[in-house]
Order: structure tokens, then sequence, then C-alpha cells
């Protein structure tokens, strides 16, 4: 009897776009990276889309897409950021369910996923509908069918839930083993009871809705997904593998078997360091095994009707052993980081965005009927304008629901009316509940979308829902920062913009970086109609008119500002909203006046005249371009430290020998300040087009030397980036041999000291470009052509130092080279 085997992975981040923006801004915590999506994509769903398959020496011999032979999902936000952000991942991810669906009886492996994480049994029915549609129209637009299953987040589950995923087309969907309340075989009468994860993991389990509809529930194996989340199954593929195949059994089951697992996609490759080779590895033992065939849940599905019926436990979830308690109040469950704090601030939080959430929808009903037909169908459809925000995509939209004609200022209603909507939603995102304390990046992001929509609800109504909100809050004791008002205040609010804070940025950071006529910011752009700028020894001012743009509601304003750097760390900046050209020259020719004067203090007092209340400071500038003006203004301080450290380590060099001679301790003054040097040349090094070898030599001999502990992270980030670069230059360029020996003596120098680096980038280019050019470089060489035999020599040299088999690449090998090795036994994960 067959046996089959299915792995699922569920890919998800929450969603962490400024509001405002509608983008990531920087995140410390995530460094050298820019953020935790750039951060796990690149340890994570890009290795996926290309595991490594290597020999007995570590060698690649291959690159396989994971998610082609396993089943997924990826949550809706995240893939909308990589579809902007990380492209050729997002395309590796479509594309292997394409090969899904050759592989697997024409059932793709991918499923659809409520839109943004929202743990449903607490959600109206009303939001639990807009989260499945939202979810399920972002599937098919993106995969190009419509899904099979549909992944709940946190497997968090009710009947009303798994009634409208039945409704509109689902057919299965996966949950934890305790979530099973009792099952029976179809036919039979008696129930037998199976609390306490004692239901058989290894058949699918036919729900009977109230409706009279059904829906077909998995139950994995729970004790095979704990010890892959959390043991050490992912060490060697074979761990895995051994694991699967254990789980078969004759012993009552007397249909074909499915033994499958389901966990966080992040456990390949980011939880557990090249986890995603260990899959890529257990994935080829199982393909080779006759004894058991690798599936996907609509395949085994469609091979193997439900034979059992079954009955949940509503309000049930795989990550809170209390139901949905983690998400509502102080259950017990918590990261374990912190076990003596407390999470009593979950009750307060649930209830301030109850709160926040009715406030909307009464606005969203009462006032929704001016502009649309249908209110609520039109936010259910709305997701067709998040996921393609163009002006023609927006007017069709807007000229199918709206209940009439509209003008511009209209239009803008409505659609602040449909974002207001879209916060109420995205403030509920699970993870503002599932960490430690109020005050972490997960519910500071929840707290954000509330500002936006307060904002936009004040706005629109004239209430003032505010207060009411930051009073529930204040009922949130937080474990470190007093409570949910403070951190809502101090955290959250700070980010709320409007369209005088949008001019403020574009004003401020043009005084260190010349803009186009057209300058694009987030969701923002700013078209330039004047700008004048003055400069007197290291003070700059600049006058002008802007008009600023909002694409997600397309508010417009014309602006007038003025932007002074004084020449230290100060700038001041104003931003009023313009009305006519005889106050705009006022403004203009009395700063104009006091700046050439040399008077910086009439500046100031001219410029507060002009806007009162609306001036602006680097603090309020958006998070990544801040980071850039701090660098600019506070260059001279950061010159002059480096210099001070520079000449103490390059002034004190023969005492350092010295010491070393005589095997005496070095002073700690002495090594920060080599340390100190050592690190930024590295780190300049590699931000240079090009990396001299010698340099590179130097600086890794002086930290071996003087024992110099290296940022091995970031240095290794920034040479993984140089190396992909100049990889990207040899694919266009692939004749060039001094390219060739360029990477080539720089990739020498790297495993001294050991950087960590990420090359999967460079051995993706190198793998695809060998496939291409190898057989014809060889063929070249051969013949005797002109330094063939030198490219030739050169390019397999590179894929050693790549860690690439050059040999598993010619004769357009592939997978069939992989078999032959695996036949051997030549092949393991390293």
């Amino acid at each position: 009897m067959t046996r089959y085997i299915c792995i699922h992975g569920h890919f998800y981040q929450p969603p962490r776009e400024n509001p405002w923006l509608e983008e990531v801004e920087m995140q410390d915590s995530a460094r050298p990276y820019h953020d935790w999506n750039e951060r796990i994509a690149m340890e994570c769903y890009g290795p996926n889309a290309s595991a490594r398959i290597m020999d007995s020496d570590g060698y690649i011999v291959d690159l396989v897409n994971n998610y082609a032979k396993i089943s997924f999902n990826f949550g809706p936000t995240l893939l909308s950021w990589m579809q902007r952000r990380q492209p050729d991942v997002y395309q590796r991810i479509l594309q292997a369910d394409k090969m899904s669906r050759k592989r697997f009886s024409g059932h793709g492996s991918a499923m659809a996923q409520l839109y943004n994480h929202m743990i449903a049994p607490l959600a109206s029915k009303r939001d639990k509908l807009t989260q499945a549609l939202w979810g399920l129209k972002d599937f098919q637009t993106r995969f190009g069918r419509d899904p099979e299953g549909a992944w709940l987040p946190e497997t968090a589950v009710d009947v009303e839930t798994l009634e409208i995923l039945a409704e509109l087309g689902v057919k299965f969907t996966i949950l934890a083993p305790r979530q099973c309340r009792r099952v029976r075989r179809i036919g039979d009468t008696d129930w037998i009871d199976v609390s306490g994860a004692r239901v058989d993991p290894a058949a699918p389990y036919l729900l009977r809705l109230p409706s009279n509809r059904t829906i077909t529930l998995f139950f994995f194996d729970g004790p095979i997904s704990q010890d892959l989340a959390f043991g050490d199954l992912l060490h060697r593929g074979e761990n895995l593998y051994n694991r699967l195949k254990s789980a078969f059994t004759d012993n009552g089951r007397d249909w074909p078997q499915l033994v499958h697992t389901a966990t966080d996609g992040e456990t390949f490759g980011h939880h557990h360091a090249a986890g995603e080779m260990a899959l890529a590895w257990c994935l080829h033992l199982i393909e080779k095994d006759d004894s058991v065939q690798l599936t996907n849940y609509g395949e085994y599905l469609d091979k193997q009707p439900p034979v059992f019926e079954a009955e949940i436990f509503n309000n049930s979830s795989w990550s809170c052993v209390h139901g949905v308690e983690r998400w509502k109040s102080d259950c017990g469950c918590n990261s374990g980081g912190r076990p003596e704090w407390r999470q009593t601030w979950r009750a307060p939080l649930r209830k301030a965005m109850d709160y926040l959430n009715d406030a909307c929808s009464e606005i969203f009903e009462n006032l929704g009927g001016a502009y649309f037909k249908a209110p609520w169908a039109a936010r259910d459809a709305y997701i067709s304008v998040i996921l393609d925000r163009s002006d023609k995509n927006t007017d069709r939209f807007l000229t199918q629901f709206a209940a009439g004609p509209l003008n511009a200022d209209d239009g803008t209603r409505a659609l602040k009316l449909l974002e207001m909507a879209r916060f109420s939603q995205l403030i509920y995102t699970s993870c503002g509940w599932f960490f430690d304390d109020i005050s972490g990046i997960e519910t500071v992001q929840i707290l954000q979308y509330a500002v936006r929509a307060i904002q936009l609800a004040e706005e629109l109504s004239g209430k003032y829902i505010e207060k009411p909100f930051i009073e529930l809050l204040a009922e949130a004791p937080s474990n470190v920062r007093g409570n949910g008002a403070w951190v809502y205040e101090h955290y959250a609010k700070p980010a709320q913009t409007d369209m005088l804070r949008a001019g403020a940025h574009y004003a401020i950071s043009a005084l260190f970086e010349e803009r186009p006529e057209h300058y694009s910011f987030g969701a923002f752009e700013a078209v330039c109609e004047t700008m004048k700028a003055r400069s007197a020894g290291r003070s700059h001012l600049i006058t002008g008119r802007t008009r600023i743009a909002f694409s997600t509601t397309r508010e417009q304003a014309q602006l007038q500002f003025a932007a002074l750097h004084a020449g230290d760390h100060n700038v001041t900046c104003g931003v009023g909203f313009f009305h006519d050209m005889e106050s705009f020259r006022s403004m203009d020719d009395a700063l104009d006046t006091a700046f050439e004067r040399g008077d910086i203090t009439e500046t100031i007092r001219a410029l507060d005249a002009y806007f009162g209340k609306q001036t602006y400071s680097v603090q309020r500038l958006f998070r990544d371009e801040q980071r850039k003006v701090v660098k600019e203004l506070l260059g001279p301080a950061f010159r002059a430290a480096e210099a001070s450290y520079r000449q103490i380590y390059e002034a004190n060099y023969p005492l350092l020998n010295f010491l070393d001679w005589l095997s005496m301790p070095l002073p700690e003054h002495f090594l920060q300040a080599a340390r100190f040097t050592v690190n930024t040349d590295l780190v300049r090094l590699f931000q240079q087009q090009d990396v001299i070898p010698e340099q590179l030599e130097r600086l890794t001999r002086e930290a071996d030397r003087w024992g110099l502990p290296i940022d091995r992270e970031t240095i290794g980030y920034l040479a993984a980036e140089w190396t992909s670069g100049r990889m990207e230059q040899l694919a266009a360029r692939p004749s060039d041999l001094d390219l060739l020996r360029s990477i080539n003596a720089t990739l020498v120098c790297f495993n001294r000291p050991p950087l960590e680096l990420r090359l999967w980038k460079s051995q993706n280019i190198y793998v695809e470009l060998g496939r291409k050019i190898l057989n014809k470089l060889t063929a070249q060489a051969e013949k005797a052509r002109p330094g063939a035999v030198e490219r030739l020599e050169a390019f397999r040299n590179l894929g050693t130092l790549l860690r690439v088999r050059p040999s598993a690449l010619e004769d357009g090998v592939g997978k069939g080279k992989l078999n032959r090795l695996a036949d051997l036994g030549n092949i393991k994960l390293a």
C-alpha cells in the first residue's frame, strides 16, 4: 500500500511597513541588514528557492527549488514586500507552484492564507469574511489559480471561519492534533474521543458544517513537527528523512498513510542555519525511496478522499495550549526569554483595539453610503486596489462601486474611508500579542496602524476617538516602559505623518542631496516647482515651493518651505501651505536678507515668524533619510574621532611590535584603537567598486596578529554583497578574464579571518552562468582558441572558491549528474 510524505512550511512575517510610507523602514535590531524581512529573506526565503545539494567534500553539485517539492503558504503582506524588494526570489516562489502542479498531478503546492494574520476566532464575522476574501484574491492574483487549501493564522479555528472558507470554495486546511475533539469512520455512529492530541494524523478528516457544507482537515504530526522546529532534525537531512519514515505503521491503518508535518517556514534557514540544505537533502532521499511517495495535500486528497470525519475544539490554535488566550489574556504562553515578565497587557490591548475597530466600523457605516452603493462590498473588493494602485485600476474600482459620480475631493474621501477600514484590519495582526511586552517592535507596529486609523477616522468624522483609546491602553502595564499609553505616545504616535511633515522631509533632505524634479519617497511624490539654494561657509539655506501627492488617497497639497542648516548638527525647517506669490516672495526675501548678512539667529527668527508652529527638525525625517542626513551632519565629528583613533594606532605601532616581541599583553586602549581602525578599513574596502586583494590581505593579517575581534557579520554581509555585484558583472561579461581574476584574487582572502558569508546569490549566478558557458569554454580550450584555456581555468577556479563543483555543471548535467553521484553514495549534506 502506498505511503505518502508531505512537508508544509508556513512562511510568514508580520506587515512591517510604515503606515504612511507603505515601505519598511530601517530596523536596527536586524543589522547589518536593512530590516527583518531582508534578513530573513537572505537566510531563508532566498536559499529555499535555490537550496544547495553538496558532495562529500562540501561542494555544490546542484541547486533545487524546495518550494516545488513541499506544501507551503506565504503571508500576502510578505509577498507584497517581496515583490517590491526581492523580485527574483518572488518569481522563484511563483514558479515553484507551477512546477509543483506538474509534479503533483495538477495540484499546486501553494496555499492561501487569511490576509494579515488576524486570529480568526476573535474576529467578527464581517472581518473574517474580509480577511478570507482578501487572502484568496491576493493568492489568485499572484499564483494565477484558485487555491485548494487555506492556512489559518496560528491555525486558530472556529466553525464560523470554516463555514466562510467552505462557502468560498476552499477544500481543506491544516490544524494541530490537539485541535481535534473526536473522530469516527464515515458511516459509523459512535464517536471516538481523541482529545489530548491523540488523533491519528496519517489520514484526512471530513468536517460537516452546520450549513451542510464540508471541509477537509489535515492534523499534522505533532511530535515530528515539534522536533523539526525545536530539535536536531535539521542537523542532517538524513535525520528528518529517517524520522518521517519511522512514523509509518501497519498497525490498524488500512488506508494509504500520509505522514505530514507543519512548521514555520523560517525553520528552514533562519531558525536553523543551513536548514534549507537539510530539507533539500531529505526531499532528495524521499524521491529516491521507492517505498514512499512525496506529495502535497491537494494531490493526496484527490487520490484518497476522507474515510473518517472529525469534530474540532472551537477557539483552539497550534501555539497556545489555552486555545486563543495568547491573543487576549495573560495565559502564561510567551517566548520563554523573560520568564519573570507578565503579559497582563494583552487583555487591555485587545479591548483598546476592539474599541477602535468598532469606532471605525461605525464611521464607515455612517459615511460610506454617501460614496458607495454597498460600502461593505466595496471594502471586501478593496483588495484589488491594494494589489494595484495604478490610477487606471483605482478609477475602475471607484466607477464600479461608487454610489454616483465622484469629483476629486469625493474620490479622496472615499479612498480615505477604505484606508481607515484597511488599518482597522491591520491592527489585529497576531504578532502584536504574541511576544512578551507591549513595547516590542511587533506591538508598536500595530499601534502605528492604530495611529493611522485614528487619524483618518477623526479627519473624516470630526469625532475624537483617540482619548478613550489611550485611556484603555493606560490599563496595559508594560514590563519595561510604564504602560501601553506611554508606548503609544513615545513609540507609535511620533510616526504620524501629514502633508506638511512630508514636505519637511523633502525640504530637509534637499539641503544635503540634490533632488530631481520628480522625487518619490514611499507613497509620496514631490514635484519641485521652484527651489533656491544659498551657502555661506558651512551654512546652507534653501527656499522653494513643491507639490506633494500621496498615492494611496490621492491627496495633494502645494507647499512652500524654507530649510536652514547652520553648519553644526542643528537643522530648522518651516513648511506651510502655499497661498499666493506675494506672501511667498515676502518670506523668501526676509530669509535671504538675514542669511546674506550672515545673521543665522535672525534667519531662524524670520523662519519662525513666517511658519510659526509648522517648524520641523531632523527628528521628523523618515528613518532611512534621517540616518543619511545625520551621517552628513556629524561627518566632521566622525572624521575627527576616526583620525584620533587612527593616529593612536599608527603612532604606537612600533610600541605594539615591541610588546608583541616581548610576549607581553598589549594595552587595552591601544587595542581599541587598532580594532576600530582595522574594522573601519575593512568596511570601507568592501564599499568600494574595486577591492584590492593586497589591502584585504594586509588587514586580515593585522587582525590575526593582534587578535582583533572583527565584526564578522557586518563585514561578511558587505563582502557577500560586493561579490554578488561582481558576479552580476561577470554574468554580463563572461569573457572578461581580468574581472574573473579580480574576483578570484579577492575570494582567496575571504577565509582569513573567516567571515559570516552568505554567498548563495553569487553561487546561483555561477551555477546559471556555468550551465550556459562551461561546455563552450571547454570546447574552445580543446581547440586551443586564444585565451580559452586561461578563461576556463579561471572560471573553474572561481567555482572552487565559491564551493561549487564545476564538473557537475558541464554537459547539461544538473539533476542527472546528481542522481548518478547519489547512486555512488558520494553526496551528503555538508
